[in-house]
């Protein structure tokens, strides 16, 4: 009989009757409940405390990684000494969160404008390939031995904030990194004209593997074309809308716009006729037998400057040669050009001075230069910085009502896509065979002064900066239109615009400036 059975004891009267235990017994099992009761509770404390453990452990371990990646975060801001939100006067945009994959250094090269348009790339490249860049180093070794920093021509604190819904910059590289690349940097040049491809499968995997790598040269290092529209947008942005030069440059730059505008419009002649460039393009037109001799030595005193033999007569009139002052001012007389309009010199020293600019300041008397709308006082703290000049020139440039290269160089180039962008801005793009061809002519006898204008219209009739299509070379991008001299993918849109291709002149001079 079971143990419930054995419970129950038959009476007298035949009835069924619970028994009772005994007092040994009833203890017992008492003894036994509260045994068991005490076990189960033992061990739920200890599955709770085992829970409470393994959670307290998540935790933190979770606290541990915020905490990392907060001094992280900190280090980097700490190392890019950004200026707090508050001391902006403009909204920011939202910072752009994203898996960092590394760190790109780079040091531009050129002069201004190559530099400005290989920073544009290099912020692009940046955001694409997920990276943070440090501010870009400039190039202090070039010619103009110029030893101006980033911080010393463009607003650096806008140029990170205004960017920074794209891309992290700072302004040197956090302790940590900046430590490895002590012992050891990776450093390399990007191949030239390259699209997106070649940074996704090439540098990227570089970064990822180095942490940081360092980049030697930035110009031409993305391709013009078939690049996707939302990379073309970004280097527009950055040229157009991020590069603000530092406040000094721009303060004073607008100042030269202000005093040229009280006086009516004006035009900006990129006169490319400094001593540098007619030494290295070795065209000597108009030179004496001394200049000639004192240019070739130059030519030669440089060993980067490859091309030592030139034919000058053959290259001018080929359209490769920069126009001198004298074939200047009677291209601009014969478009047609206000002989009482403001003429403003963005260049540097021109080469012979007064006696070869007679030409042109008789057919323009109010040729005018930045040093002679400024007391010498004000241009003092930039006149041994030939970047930082340049950087004036090119501000009252993109502001003028005209301008007009004589030379198709980076100056030339950038400026002519920044006018297009603002609205195709008035920029008389100057057909320099053609030039030189009515020009010889004219000079020879051989046809007159009205023969001589409308023949110089009618060359120059669609090469005022209007809408074109960029020309496209496939394989050959040193022959196509450059992308910032004609960012479509960036301009106002036309119902009607026209387009059709300008006659291309082939500016093998201008690739590489001295």
């Amino acid at each position: 009989m079971g143990f419930s059975e054995a419970r129950f004891e038959e009476t007298e009267g035949g009835e069924m009757k619970e028994k009772p235990y005994s007092n040994k017994m009833s203890l017992k099992y008492i003894s036994m409940a509260k045994a068991e009761k005490l076990k189960s509770l033992i061990l739920a404390r200890i599955q709770v405390a085992r829970l409470n453990l393994w959670v307290t452990r998540a935790l933190s371990m979770l606290m541990l990684l915020g905490i990392t990646m907060q001094l992280k975060s900190l280090g980097e801001k700490v190392s890019s000494s950004r200026t707090p939100t508050s001391t902006f006067s403009y909204p920011l945009p939202p910072e752009r969160v994203y898996e960092n994959n590394g760190y790109l250094m780079v040091s531009s090269n050129g002069g201004l404008n190559q530099m400005r348009s290989g920073i544009c790339d290099m912020v692009t490249v940046a955001r694409f390939l997920n990276v943070t860049l440090i501010v870009p180093e400039l190039d202090n070794t070039s010619f103009w031995n110029d030893y101006s920093q980033f911080a010393d021509i463009f607003d650096v604190e806008y140029f990170i904030a205004s960017l920074r819904d794209e891309v992290r910059i700072l302004k040197e590289l956090p302790p940590q990194q900046k430590e490895k690349v002590a012992e050891s940097l990776f450093s390399m040049p990007p191949i030239s004209w390259s699209n997106m491809t070649y940074y996704y499968n090439v540098i990227l995997p570089r970064i990822q593997t180095n942490e940081v790598v360092h980049f030697q040269k930035t110009d031409a290092r993305l391709a013009n074309n078939g690049l996707p529209v939302e990379v073309q947008k970004l280097r527009c942005r950055v040229n157009y809308e991020a590069l603000r030069f530092a406040p000094p440059i721009q303060a004073l730059a607008e100042k030269i716009v202000r005093i040229l505008r009280d006086k009516g419009p004006f035009l900006v002649l990129h006169l490319r006729y400094e001593m540098d460039m007619i030494a290295f393009s070795g065209c000597n037109e108009g030179c004496n037998e001394q200049e000639i001799d004192e240019l070739t030595k130059m030519r030669y005193a440089y060993p980067w400057w490859k091309e030592k033999v030139i034919d000058s007569v053959q290259k001018r009139l080929a359209g490769l040669c920069p126009l001198t002052p004298e074939e200047t001012a009677l291209t601009l007389r014969a478009l047609g050009i206000d002989h009482n309009i403001q003429v403003y010199i963005a260049a540097g020293d021109i080469y012979g001075g007064e006696r070869r600019l007679a030409t042109l300041r008789a057919a323009y008397p109010n040729l005018v230069k930045k040093e002679t709308l400024l007391p010498s006082s004000e241009l003092d703290p930039f006149r041994n910085h030939s970047n930082q000049m340049a950087a004036l020139d090119y501000y009252v440039a993109v502001q003028s009502e005209t301008f007009v290269p004589t030379n198709g160089g980076n100056m030339a180039k950038v400026v002519e896509g920044h006018r297009r962008y603002l609205g195709f801005k008035k920029t008389i793009l100057l057909d320099r065979k053609a030039v030189v061809d009515l020009v010889d002519l004219y000079k020879a006898g051989s046809i007159s002064w009205d023969k001589f204008s409308s023949e110089m219209k009618e060359a120059h009739a669609d090469r005022m900066g209007n809408p074109a299509e960029r020309l496209v070379i496939p394989g050959k991008p040193k022959e196509e239109d450059y992308f910032y001299t004609n960012p479509e993918e960036c301009l106002a849109s036309f119902d009607d615009p026209q387009l059709s291709n300008d006659d291309h002149q082939q500016d093998a001079d201008a690739e590489a400036e001295p």
